[in-house]
C-alpha cells in the first residue's frame, strides 16, 4: 500500500498573530485553503446496526451464489475466475460463499494517486475526501448559449476551471464529451489535455481495453514507466451492466488499468425500478453483490491493485420512467453503502452533486445539496460528480460548476469539524469584551477574522437595497460572470517541453494509425 500523506505540521494558532498566522494556515496542506484534499474530522453517519448489514450481506452472498453474475464476452475474465475456484456455466459466474471477500483481502485500503505536480497528490482512502467534476455529459449548457454538444474546447475549459478552484482536488475524467472530436480518437485528446492544462490527478479511458492502455501509455511518458508500475497515477472509471451482467469492454478496461497497478473505480449504476428493486435494501444488496465481483476481478488480474468500491444509486419516476436524481431514498442508501464498503475495508466512490434540474436553479441546488451531503456523511473518500452536473447528467452546466464548486469550498469547513483549543476557546476575548460590549473589534477577533468563516466567492451578504442597485442578479448570473473570468484568469501549470513534445508525438502518431470512427 502506497505511504498515506500526514497533514503538515502547524503551529497552534495562539502562537502566532497577524498575517503571518493568517499564510501559514492558508498553507497548512490538507487544513489550508489550497489542500490537495480534505481530511474528514467528523465522523460518518452509520445507520444500521450489526443484524442489518448481516442480512444485506447475506443477500448479495446469494444473489452472488445462487442467481450469479454474468460474465459476456471476456474468457480471460472467466479463466480467471475458474482459477479462483468458481463455478462456470457459459458465461453465468456463479461464487461460493464468502469466496470475493477471500479474494478482496489483497486490495489496499488506502492508496496515493500521483499527480504531475507532487503537492497535488491525493490519498484515497481513510480519512480523506477528494473531490472531482461530474463526468460523461454529451451536453453543455451556460445562460449566453443555452445547451448544445460538448466540444473539445468546453472540455478544456472544464479543466481550467476545475485547476483554478481551490476546492476541487481532482482533474476528473470525461467532464464532458468532445463530439468534434471522432469517437475512437477522443481519448487521446481528453488525457492530453487533463495533463497539459492541469497538474492534479486524474482519469483516462475505459471505452475500450485499447483507449484504456493508451490512457496509462501516456501517464508512462508523464511520469516513466518504472514509477507508473510502482505508483498508481491514473484512475478508470468502469460501470456494471446492471442487473447482474459485466461485459466485455468494461472487464477488459478494468483489468487493463489493473494489470498496470492503476486504479479501477467499480461503479452499479441501478436505477430503482428498472436496472433494479425499487426498495433501498434490495437495491443496495445487489450493488453490493456486482461492486464485489468488479473488485474482486481487479486483484485476481493484480493482488494488490488500487480499487475503489463504487456505488451510484438512483430512482425512477414510476409514472414516466424517467430517471430522478438527487433524492431521498438513494441519499440514505448511500449511508448504508458506507457502512458496507468499510466492512471491506476499501476506499469508496459514493453520490454526488446529482439533480434532474434543467437550470443551475434552487431545484438543481436543493438534489444538489441532498445527494452531496449524503457523499460526505456515508463516508465517501472519492466524489466524483462533485461540480457541474445537471439535466440528469446529460449536460455540464458553466454556471452550476461554479456554484457546486463555491459549495465543496463550504463542505471543506464542514469536514473540519471544530477544533478546540486556547485559541478557538476564545477565553481572552472574554476577558477583553467583559459583560454587555461586542467582539468586533477586540484582538481575538482581528487575529483570526480572514480565517474564521467559510467566505463565498458567490453569496451576496449586502442589505436588499445595495443588492437590487447593483442589479438585483441572482446566483446563477453571479455564477455566469465567475466562470468568465476564471477562464480569463487561467495560467496553464508549466509543463515540461520535452515530456510534452513526447506527449504530442505519441498523440499524433496514434491517430494517424486509424481512421476516424465517429460511433
Amino acid at each position: 500500500m502506497a505511504d498515506v500523506i500526514e497533514p503538515v505540521a502547524v503551529q497552534p494558532r495562539a502562537a502566532r498573530s497577524g498575517r503571518a498566522a493568517r499564510n501559514a494556515e492558508r498553507a497548512a496542506g490538507p487544513r489550508g485553503l489550497h489542500r490537495p484534499y480534505v481530511l474528514r474530522n467528523i465522523p460518518t453517519y452509520d445507520i444500521l446496526g450489526e443484524e442489518s448489514l448481516s442480512r444485506i450481506e447475506a443477500t448479495a452472498d446469494r444473489i452472488l451464489a445462487e442467481i450469479g453474475i454474468e460474465f459476456r464476452d471476456d474468457p480471460a475474465a472467466l479463466s480467471l475466475w475458474r482459477a479462483a475456484g468458481a463455478e462456470i456455466a457459459g458465461n453465468l459466474v456463479k461464487f461460493p460463499h464468502g469466496m470475493l471477500r477471500e479474494i478482496l483481502r489483497t486490495a489496499p485500503a488506502s492508496f496515493t494517486q500521483h499527480a504531475r505536480n507532487p503537492a497535488n497528490s491525493v490519498v484515497i482512502g481513510g480519512k480523506s475526501v477528494v473531490f472531482s467534476p461530474a463526468y460523461g455529459s454529451p451536453f453543455v449548457m451556460d445562460l449566453d448559449h443555452g445547451r448544445r454538444y460538448g466540444t473539445i474546447e468546453d472540455f478544456r475549459n472544464f479543466i481550467r476551471l476545475a485547476q483554478s478552484s481551490p476546492w476541487l482536488h481532482h482533474s476528473g475524467g470525461t467532464i464532458c464529451e468532445p463530439v468534434d472530436v471522432p469517437v475512437n480518437k477522443r481519448h487521446l485528446d481528453m488525457v492530453y489535455a487533463h495533463i497539459k492544462y492541469s497538474d492534479r490527478a486524474f482519469m483516462g479511458s475505459v471505452t475500450a481495453e485499447s483507449r484504456a492502455e493508451e490512457s496509462i501509455d501516456m501517464c508512462r511518458i508523464l511520469f516513466g514507466a518504472a514509477f507508473v508500475d510502482a505508483n498508481c497515477c491514473i484512475l478508470g472509471n468502469v460501470n456494471v451492466n446492471s442487473p447482474l451482467v459485466w461485459d466485455a469492454t468494461m472487464t477488459t478496461a478494468l483489468r487493463a488499468y489493473a494489470r498496470a497497478n492503476q486504479a479501477a473505480v467499480i461503479v452499479p449504476f441501478i436505477l430503482g425500478g428498472a436496472m433494479g428493486p425499487v426498495t433501498n435494501a434490495g437495491a443496495i444488496a445487489q450493488a453490493h453483490a456486482e461492486t464485489m465481483a468488479g473488485c474482486a476481478l481487479t486483484q485476481l488480474e493484480r493482488p494488490g491493485a488500487p480499487v475503489i468500491y463504487g456505488n451510484f444509486l438512483s430512482s425512477m419516476s414510476l409514472r414516466s420512467g424517467s430517471p430522478t436524481f438527487g433524492t431521498p431514498e438513494p441519499a440514505i442508501g448511500s449511508m448504508v453503502v458506507g457502512q458496507l464498503a468499510r466492512r471491506l475495508n476499501l476506499p469508496l466512490r459514493c453520490s454526488g452533486n446529482f439533480t434532474t434540474s434543467k437550470r443551475p436553479d434552487a431545484h438543481a441546488m436543493n438534489e444538489g445539496t441532498m445527494s452531496m451531503l449524503a457523499a460526505v456523511h456515508c463516508g465517501a473518500n472519492f466524489i466524483l460528480h462533485s461540480a457541474g452536473f445537471l439535466d440528469g447528467l446529460l449536460s455540464m452546466s458553466y454556471e452550476k460548476f461554479m456554484m457546486d464548486a463555491d459549495f465543496c469550498g463550504a463542505l471543506h469547513t464542514y469536514l473540519d469539524g471544530v477544533k478546540i483549543d486556547d485559541n478557538e476557546l476564545a477565553f481572552d476575548a472574554f476577558k477583553e469584551v467583559g459583560p454587555g460590549s461586542h467582539f468586533f473589534g477586540c484582538a481575538h477577533t482581528m487575529q483570526n477574522y480572514e480565517t474564521a468563516f467559510f467566505d463565498s466567492a458567490l453569496a451576496d451578504n449586502e442589505p436588499f437595497e445595495k443588492w437590487e442597485a447593483a442589479g438585483s442578479a441572482d446566483a446563477a448570473t453571479r455564477a455566469n460572470k465567475a466562470w468568465k473570468k476564471a477562464l480569463a484568469d487561467y495560467q496553464a501549470p508549466p509543463l515540461d517541453e520535452g515530456i510534452d513534445e513526447a506527449l504530442q508525438d505519441f498523440v499524433a502518431r496514434k491517430k494517424a494509425s486509424m481512421a476516424d470512427a465517429w460511433y
